[in-house]
């Protein structure tokens, strides 16, 4: 596909989404703006950022180091905002610290201490969620919901990283509306620690609705922004 057709087609489904995000957001009583749309370009190639920066979007999340760190590279000339938003090992925290504007998934102490040095070392200071784990499944990432106000204050006092809100997906069989109001119990006890740490990042291609009625902040949209990812998996 060329350039421009491929610009026609992102910009399509690009209104779409924000389409669909207005309109949850007149539902809820929200201004759009209050919003922010974190396009997830896994296993999408750098030119598709580009186009999409093009296109006016301005947050690009990833969720892989591997492949985050050298698309980041190839994007440095852009005005953009790197999210990180996948499950982050302590060894890749240098890596992340050196492009990621926002880490989503900041999940227990020994990540903390990682990113804060890396942060550090880098010179530069990394806004933090907290991920919350909303169905306890050990197999997956985020922290239990008792876990997090001592993750919260460890957060704040960690030099080099913000404590910015919290994270979640909704686990499967499990409605989405339920699932995001029971996040916001953990946006509360995040809020108590630093009354500013209002992000919530919750809500993807299929549930960004229920999110946002639930007061998501941002949403990480892939699949509906940039199609199947099926024929671009590396």
């Amino acid at each position: 596909m060329t350039d421009s057709l491929r610009l026609e087609e992102l910009a399509t489904r690009l209104a779409a989404v924000q389409g669909r995000i207005l309109a949850a957001c007149e539902a809820s009583g929200r201004r759009a703006d209050d919003v922010t749309l974190v396009a997830v370009t896994k296993t999408f190639p750098a030119s598709d950022v580009r186009l999409l920066s093009e296109l006016g979007v301005r947050d690009f999340g990833e969720n892989r180091d591997r492949e985050a760190a050298p698309k980041a590279a190839q994007s440095a000339d852009l005005d953009i905002v790197w999210h990180f938003v996948g499950q982050l090992q302590t060894n890749k925290a240098a890596s992340v610290a050196r492009y990621a504007a926002f880490v989503h998934s900041v999940d227990r102490l020994r990540l903390i201490r990682a990113l804060g040095a890396a942060a550090r070392r880098a010179g530069r200071v990394v806004e933090c969620m907290i991920e919350i784990s909303l169905d306890g499944d050990p197999a997956r990432g985020g922290a239990r919901a008792a876990e997090v106000p001592g993750l919260a204050e460890a957060l704040m006092a960690e030099e080099g990283l913000r404590l910015a809100g919290v994270m979640a997906v909704a686990p499967l069989g499990m409605a989405p509306a339920a699932a995001f109001t029971e996040l916001l119990d953990s946006a509360a006890a995040v809020r108590a620690v630093r009354p500013a740490a209002t992000a919530i990042s919750a809500g993807m291609s299929s549930d960004l609705e229920a999110a946002i009625a639930a007061g998501a902040t941002h949403v990480r949209i892939g699949t509906a922004l940039l199609g199947d990812r099926g024929a671009h998996v590396r």
